[in-house]
């Protein structure tokens, strides 16, 4: 099954190589509509929110589909969004 909308997925991606970690909000044949961070900002960006400072918001990006080498749903209790929530006490949807 692939992930839905709404869903928390990583997304590796290729020339150039990335990893982007956020919330679907579409796949088309053309590629994929995110609302996310790069994962190398995302420590950062937990200890931001959760102390209070300034951060760089969620971007929307759109992943045209020859860039996309995989993308997979971030699920279970080790998942960036269960971090998130332990580290900022907030949902990543509020974002």
């Amino acid at each position: 099954m692939k992930p839905t909308p709404g869903e928390t997925v990583v997304v590796i991606l290729h020339s150039p190589r990335e990893r982007l970690f956020g919330i679907l909000d579409e796949i088309t044949t053309a590629g994929i509509y995110l609302h996310g961070i790069e994962i190398g900002y995302f420590d950062d960006w937990c200890s931001s929110i959760a102390s209070g400072e300034e951060y760089l918001p969620m971007s929307d990006y759109f992943l045209p589909m020859w860039r996309v080498e995989r993308l997979t749903r971030d699920s279970g209790p080790d998942s960036l969004a269960a971090q998130f929530l332990h580290r900022t006490g907030r949902e990543i949807n509020e974002f």
